[in-house]
């Protein structure tokens, strides 16, 4: 476990909040019910302008709250019109839901929120929240020098595990398959999870040495699960060559950070995470199990990560995400 000297801005005092409703500016909430998350809440985080959170988060809320119990709040980026904005960098509705999470979800890239939004993710934090951060989210911030929460723009390599370094895999044209590290293969978060499989590529990471590697990316020739592994030489952002796949690059992992306020944050990172890999049942359950793992719950031999309705992310890339969608678009129907 890793004690971290990283975050800027003092510890904040939480305020007492109303639950958030679908009718709430830039997020959409589930309610809790019955099941193992029964009185837990968890906040997910949507805000970045490729990889489809604004698709994803919702379908992760839905599946938390009506499978399992949980009690769940989508944060979005919107614009002026109230309109989900993926590129609204500077956009955050209703941070106040953070102030009562218990876990938080997140895909995000470089935010720069407001000191006022900032201050609720940085208590959180500091309380010792359990994050799951999705792809993207290891380079999650990006405030100007001098800012008050400039820190957290070290967020991904000193909390995560790993900041961006680069497209290991060729960019929309090699795909990965998730291989599961042999030696943690019991591990909980890993229950019930086979069969990984994502369209978007593997990125270049090293996690640092306290991080348990639970899934390790095959990069493949192509863009289906069927291609074979990719074969050829590159050099990695040290300065070393090594074969693309030899070894894989870890492209999930767990960790245990212990923060500035004394807290330890229960942390699961991947890599992974576009709207279409989401489609990969395996990956979806290693997201679930993560929460369950993150707030010291026993993690369900097989969760159930069936989406609740349709789930149909569009394809990962900048601008092109769905105009004109507000987050109540989002809710569970009121009959339901």
């Amino acid at each position: 476990m890793k004690t971290l000297s990283l975050f800027a801005a003092p510890v904040l005092a939480l305020a007492t909040i109303v639950p958030a409703t679908a009718a709430d500016t830039g997020s959409v909430s589930y309610p809790g019910g019955k099941g193992p998350g029964a009185g837990k809440k968890v906040v997910l985080i949507a805000g970045d302008e490729e990889y489809r959170s604004e698709d994803s988060m919702p379908m992760f809320a839905k599946i938390l709250s009506e499978r399992h119990g949980f009690q769940c709040t989508v944060l979005f980026s919107t614009g002026a019109d109230g309109m989900i904005e993926p590129n609204a960098g500077a956009s955050l509705g209703n941070p106040e839901a953070l102030d009562s999470a218990d876990a938080i979800v997140m895909l995000i890239r470089f935010r720069k929120w407001p000191d006022e939004a900032m201050k609720h993710f940085d208590s959180a934090v500091k309380r010792g929240v359990p994050v799951i951060g999705l792809r993207t989210s290891t380079h999650s911030f990006q405030f100007p020098k001098g800012s008050t929460y400039e820190a957290y723009n070290n967020f991904g390599k000193n909390v995560l595990g790993e900041k961006w370094v680069s497209h290991w895999g060729k960019h929309k044209s090699e795909a990965t398959r998730g291989v599961i590290e042999a030696a943690n293969a019991k591990n909980p978060v890993l229950s019930g999870v086979t069969d990984v499989f994502g369209d978007s590529d593997v990125y270049e990471a090293a996690p640092p040495a306290d991080a348990t590697i639970l899934l390790r990316g095959q990069v493949l020739k192509g863009m289906n699960p069927t291609d074979a592994p990719a074969d050829y030489s590159k050099k990695r952002a040290d300065g070393g060559e090594q074969k693309v796949n030899e070894p894989m690059m870890p492209v999930a992992w767990t960790r245990e950070v212990k923060n500035d306020a004394g807290k330890t944050n229960r942390i699961l990172c991947t890599t992974m995470g576009a709207g279409t890999d989401l489609r990969s049942e395996g990956l979806r359950r290693l997201v679930v199990n993560g929460v369950f793992w993150g707030l010291n719950l026993p993690v369900p031999a097989k969760a159930d990560v069936t989406p609740v309705g349709a789930y149909e992310p569009l394809a990962y890339g900048f601008n092109g995400f769905r105009k004109g969608v507000a987050p109540a678009t989002h809710a569970l129907p009121a009959s339901h």
